[in-house]
This record gives structure tokens, C-alpha cells and sequence, in this order.
């Protein structure tokens, strides 16, 4: 059984900057890509930004410039940096990993989700 354990979320101040964090917890498993997704009222989950595990990455054109991804693979965790947030970012906030174990193979793996609240 593998788990991804996300936190950082909350309120902030426009212009203001969070710290997500993404950790995967099991045993025997390897981890390729770590992505965040985000999903708003009423609105579809979208990609944020993706990171392989040689630390290719890819982002959203509303994101780029101002959230950084980051992954730690000693730790098996996943970092979301996000800077200038304003109030169209306000979403829940989704980890994701395409995680291989023997028993059943490579499958997507979410986590429960954080709240990313922007607002003054």
C-alpha cells in the first residue's frame, strides 16, 4: 500500500506565497513522474506542473514564472513553491504519482488534497 500524504495549504494574502508538500509513504515502490493538479468549484482538475524523476519539468502557462516544483527523491516527496498568488489560484490542491510497485505494477496515485484559499 502506498499513500500520499500532501500539506502547506491555507489562506494567504494576494501577492502573497505558500509551500506545498507531497510525501509518499509505503514500502517497495519507485516513484517516475510527481505531478500537482489543481481542482476548483465547479471547474475541472488541471495539471499545475509536473516533474520527472531526472527533474524534467512542465507547467501550466497561468503558473509559470511564478510556482516552482521540486522533488526530493531520497525522500519521496514532491514541493510546490508558489509565489504571487492571486485569487484565481484558489483551488484544492492535488499531488499525484505514477508509482510502480511488483505486486500490481505502475499506477497513478492522488492524495487526499489541500485548500489553497487567496484571498484578503
Amino acid at each position: 500500500q502506498v499513500q500520499l500524504v500532501e500539506s502547506g495549504g491555507g489562506l494567504v494574502l494576494p501577492g502573497g506565497s505558500l509551500r506545498l508538500s507531497c510525501a509518499a509513504s509505503g514500502r517497495g515502490f519507485s516513484i517516475n513522474y510527481m505531478a500537482w493538479y489543481r481542482q476548483a468549484p465547479g471547474k475541472q482538475r488541471d495539471l499545475v506542473a509536473q516533474i520527472s524523476r531526472s527533474g524534467n519539468t512542465n507547467y501550466a502557462d497561468s503558473v509559470r514564472g511564478r510556482f516552482t516544483i521540486s522533488r526530493d527523491n531520497d525522500k519521496n516527496t514532491v514541493y510546490l513553491q508558489m509565489n504571487s498568488l492571486n485569487p484565481e489560484d484558489t483551488a484544492v490542491y492535488y499531488c499525484n504519482a505514477d508509482i510502480y510497485r511488483l505486486e500490481v505494477g505502475w499506477n497513478a496515485y492522488w492524495g487526499q488534497g489541500t485548500q489553497v484559499t487567496v484571498s484578503s
